[in-house]
């Protein structure tokens, strides 16, 4: 980062509130920080195949989510 760019941020930064500093540490902290690309849920490798499949798969063959949602509703007298 340049001087100029560090001078003002501390220029900022000089007066501002300790929760406004803490907020712009945590948010530094997460730039910096390597990113993990690790999911919260561990699938089956059948499941893994079936998403696998769907990536490449004909978008026509599928129902749009308001279409499908105002079946449902007509259908059941929602």
């Amino acid at each position: 980062m340049e001087t100029t760019s560090i001078a003002l941020l501390v220029q900022k930064l000089k007066n501002a509130p300790q929760s406004v500093l803490e907020r712009v540490i945590g948010y530094v902290d997460a730039l910096v920080e390597p990113t993990t690309n690790s999911k919260p849920y561990i699938l089956s490798k059948k499941q893994q195949q079936i998403l696998d499949n769907q990536l490449n798969s004909d978008k026509t063959n599928y129902t749009d989510a308001e279409t499908l949602y105002t079946d449902l509703k007509s259908k059941y007298e929602l």
